[in-house]
């Protein structure tokens, strides 16, 4: 197949400031996250392109670090969730109290109305209170007693999630891992990255340090911009061909849904733009791949290979012609 941009003019590029402005809060962010400019890229992709992020590693490498970097950085209203074994669905979406004076019930929002929601260690509630937040975030509201109330926007959720082999766990069935767009780990540092990070300040000093780079209007100009960024009918072929090879490849039990496909042309063209584009590449859509597809991925029973092994397969297989 031939992806050619000959034929698409590249949309309107943000204004010289906007995307300035956009590069700093990218750059402040790699200041705190040392060493992890591709995972913070991704990061940045996933709220541009209106999806949710879900990173999974061992404690310890950065995964609360970044998502509290990533709300000051955009100026985000932030909340944090300890997930717990014995935490309820009303301590995350909030609950109805009798107000005596006004004779009624009145509704006390939980610590889901923010616009960066930390999901910490998703994985150790229960079910029932994972699927409270999953609903949540597939709706951008919730309704109590009745009523419904529209969360605030922009609206992201970061959760963490611990190794399954680790000890009080309980895993995300995979329909509600597709509810995230994008899955990350962080990994541990490189040894410059370490040394930095063991001879700089504290992570929280910096943090409580850092200054928005961005307010919450120019964030929403840049999540419709990223709309806005052109894909050639060619490009939409290359990534019907790596779903179609989801769908047929013998390691695979379960491939690439529609919503997939939808998901890796928005982070994609969250990508371009982070780049200054107006236009995909072939690289944008390869460069998020990994994470939109993985946690999507079910491998066959004989397969022997893991789901971050079966993505990179479909991209050496898939050819770009």
């Amino acid at each position: 197949m031939s992806v050619s941009l000959a034929t698409t003019a590249a949309a309107p590029p943000l204004d010289s400031g906007l995307h300035r402005a956009l590069d700093d809060a990218v750059a402040q962010v790699n200041g705190v996250v040392l060493g992890k400019a591709a995972q913070v890229q991704l990061a940045f992709a996933c709220f541009l392109a209106g999806g949710h992020l879900l990173i999974e590693d061992l404690p310890g490498v950065g995964k609360t670090t970044l998502a509290h970097a990533l709300a000051a950085t955009l100026d985000l209203s932030f909340s944090r969730i300890q997930f717990t074994a014995d935490l309820l669905p009303s301590d995350i979406i909030g609950v109805g109290i009798y107000e005596r004076g006004d004779g009624a019930f009145k509704f006390h929002p939980g610590p889901l109305f923010a616009q960066l929601v930390l999901a910490d260690e998703i994985n150790r509630a229960t079910p029932k209170a994972q699927s409270a937040l999953l609903e949540a975030m597939a709706e951008h509201q919730v309704t109590a007693d009745g009523t419904t109330h529209a969360l605030p926007e922009p609206f992201f959720v970061v959760a963490t999630q611990n190794p399954l082999d680790l000890a009080g766990t309980f895993a995300l069935p995979d329909s509600q891992l597709d509810r995230f767009m994008l899955r990350i780990g962080l990994d541990y540092p490189d040894r410059d990255a370490e040394r930095a990070l063991l001879t700089a300040s504290d992570r929280r000093e910096l943090i409580a340090r850092l200054v928005p780079r961005l307010d919450t209007t120019q964030a929403v100009e840049l999540r419709a911009a990223a709309t806005r960024v052109l894909v050639s009918a060619a490009l939409i072929d290359y990534v019907q061909a790596l779903l179609g090879a989801s769908r047929s490849h013998a390691q695979i039990r379960v491939g690439l849904s529609p919503r997939a496909g939808l998901a890796l042309l928005q982070a994609a063209r969250a990508h371009a733009l982070l780049d200054g584009r107006g236009y995909c590449l072939p690289e944008d859509v390869q460069a998020v791949f990994a994470a939109i597809a993985a946690h999507r991925l079910i491998p066959a029973a004989a397969s022997g290979a893991t789901r971050e092994d079966l993505a990179r397969r479909l991209l050496e297989q898939v050819a770009v012609r």
